[in-house]
């Protein structure tokens, strides 16, 4: 069942987060749904604006059609993963999105309100759900680059101020994660006292965390052991902090990295272990059965896993 991401956080908020993952061909599909049935939790499918360009916005949309046949219990929100005003209005105009994020947090503050404003209006008329970012991570997620310099954590003060002006439905806060493997170094970690104020001043709106993964430390040694040369220093977020941040607005979560690593464990240890073998669908299942354990897991630590009656509920019942 498509339903868009303000329904979900409808059941989510203040009790759990559900995790928003990045596909980018059939096996991710395969494996998200899969896994989301395994764990009996909802889902957000992100598409990024790499994705589409890889395989195809429309192929894409065409696996998920699909895939909802196929796995008819599930029930999922389909989001653009950091869209400019074009991919916005693309994705809104198509009429399979049921969520679109407009990411201009690159741009002046008054900027931003404009733009996101502009594609907040449209999307409302679809009955679409609009997520927008104040503040700005470091790291790199597809063609966004973002030095740790120029990173800055999101002001509490005018994030309400940009979700009064905006009427976006959710915001994504900058409290010290980064995208990619390399998040932090030696103790540092989420800011929650940052996060804490920010819901101080939007009590009740659903806040969303972006470069969320937890980076394995196993998922590298595996890696490496398997050929790989990623760096051993690689560290993400503490799955215990999503307990932490939930009562303090968190109801998105975004992984991308941890499902990366993932296809690229089960890639390189398959070959290495079978350097005779050329054909690609073995190590493709494969990955299947490691992604969906891997959404599964990823659920459990949300603490989504086992809602999906209770969701299907409240949405029948319109509470």
């Amino acid at each position: 069942m498509l339903v868009t991401t303000s329904q979900l956080y409808e059941v989510a908020y203040g009790r759990f987060a559900i995790g928003a993952y990045n596909i980018n061909n059939i096996e991710q599909a395969l494996g998200l749904f899969q896994g989301g049935i395994k764990a009996q939790a909802p889902l957000i499918i992100q598409l990024s604006k790499g994705a589409r360009q890889y395989a195809g916005a429309r192929m894409l949309e065409a696996i998920i059609r699909t895939a909802e046949v196929e796995y008819p219990d599930a029930i999922f929100a389909v989001h653009l993963d950091h869209g400019d005003e074009p991919t916005c209005n693309d994705a809104i105009d198509s009429g399979f999105y049921s969520s679109v994020m407009i990411d201009v947090s690159h741009e002046a503050f008054e900027s931003n309100v404009a733009i996101t404003k502009r594609v907040v209006n449209r999307a409302h008329m679809r009955g679409i759900s609009v997520e927008a970012e104040l503040g700005m991570l470091g790291g790199v997620e597809e063609d966004i680059r973002v030095e740790e310099r120029n990173a800055f954590l999101t002001d509490p003060e005018e994030a309400r101020a940009f979700v009064q002006r905006t009427g976006c439905d959710s915001l994504a806060v900058a409290i010290g994660t980064s995208h990619g493997a390399y998040k932090f170094k030696g103790r540092q970690g989420l800011r929650l006292d940052r996060l804490a104020e920010i819901h101080e001043h939007l009590p009740g709106f659903p806040l969303v965390m972006h470069g969320a993964s937890s980076v394995p430390q196993v998922e590298i040694e595996r890696i490496n052991a398997a050929g790989g040369k990623l760096d051993p220093s690689a560290r993400g977020v503490e799955e215990s902090e999503f307990a932490r941040a939930v009562p303090l607005g968190v109801a998105k979560v975004n992984i991308d990295t941890d499902g990366r690593l993932v296809w690229c464990r089960v890639h390189r240890e398959f070959f290495r272990d079978h350097p005779d073998e050329f054909d690609f669908r073995k190590p493709g299942r494969a990955f299947i059965v490691a992604y969906a354990d891997f959404i599964e897991e990823k659920s459990r630590a949300l603490g989504c896993a086992g809602t999906l009656q209770e969701v299907r509920s409240r949405l029948a019942s319109g509470a």
